[in-house]
């Protein structure tokens, strides 16, 4: 099951990896024909925001399963292993109230985007903000389970100092000031 976890993580990455090229490509190739010979595309536009969008919404979940997000670590840090289970059990908590909140915003929204379109692809906005249901759903799932691992006690002290922040390397910690 863990194999399937990490390829499904690994295709995540690579799909990043192509909205981020795909958004480059285009708002490159568009900064060259405007410039250079007074034209464009505006599907390059388009395109290039609803890449922008998938690609801060997918890549939240990414940065969620890896512990990458902000985080008061030094506040964690000074507690011993029990607060920071404790810690560990409210921040999960926490998230899945908000992801719980952002998911059901996504569902009530839909027949709203579902009706509208983008002006220049014709794409249903649907498909541009459904990426909450994604969202939402994944980072749900990714914190019941850590909830489930923190009650059953059955977290790992590496995946407490994933949360704490002391699993970084003195260059991680320079970038993340």
């Amino acid at each position: 099951m863990q194999r399937i976890n990490d390829l499904f993580y690994r295709f995540l990455e690579l799909l990043l990896i192509l909205l981020l090229a795909g958004m480059a490509i285009m708002v490159f190739l568009n900064v060259v024909l405007r410039y250079g010979f007074n034209s464009g595309l505006n599907i390059s536009e388009e395109l290039s925001r609803y890449f922008f969008v998938w690609l801060t919404f997918i890549g939240a979940v990414v940065a969620f399963r890896e512990h990458s997000h902000l985080g008061v670590e030094s506040l964690v840090a000074t507690l011993g292993r029990s607060g920071r289970i404790a810690c560990m059990i409210i921040s999960n908590l926490l998230i899945i109230l908000c992801s719980a909140i952002f998911f059901w915003g996504t569902w009530v929204q839909l027949p709203i985007n579902a009706s509208m379109v983008a002006p220049v692809t014709g794409l249903s906005m649907a498909w541009v903000y459904g990426i909450g249901f994604f969202t939402g759903g994944g980072c749900v799932l990714i914190a019941l389970e850590r909830l489930f691992r923190l009650i059953t006690g059955r977290v790992t002290d590496a995946e407490i100092a994933a949360f704490t922040g002391e699993n970084m390397t003195i260059e991680q910690l320079a970038e993340r000031t």
